[in-house]
């Protein structure tokens, strides 16, 4: 099985296991959303628990 190269490309893991990912909406229209909005939204944050399964299979974790 091949790892998904869009998957590997949007998908880190963490030093515990975990699933990152970045925060969607960050790339363009920046002007209309707020300095907080878009500050919050450059941090990495971990998925949901009911996409873990179907992320690990695209990079073949599991």
């Amino acid at each position: 099985m091949k790892t998904n190269s869009g998957a590997k490309k949007r998908f880190a893991l963490t030093g515990s296991g975990k699933i990152k990912r970045k925060h969607a909406y960050k790339s363009h229209i920046l002007t209309k959303k707020s300095k907080k909005r878009k500050r919050n939204l450059g941090h990495f944050t971990t998925i949901d628990r009911g996409n873990v399964l179907n992320v690990k299979l695209l990079l073949c974790m599991k």
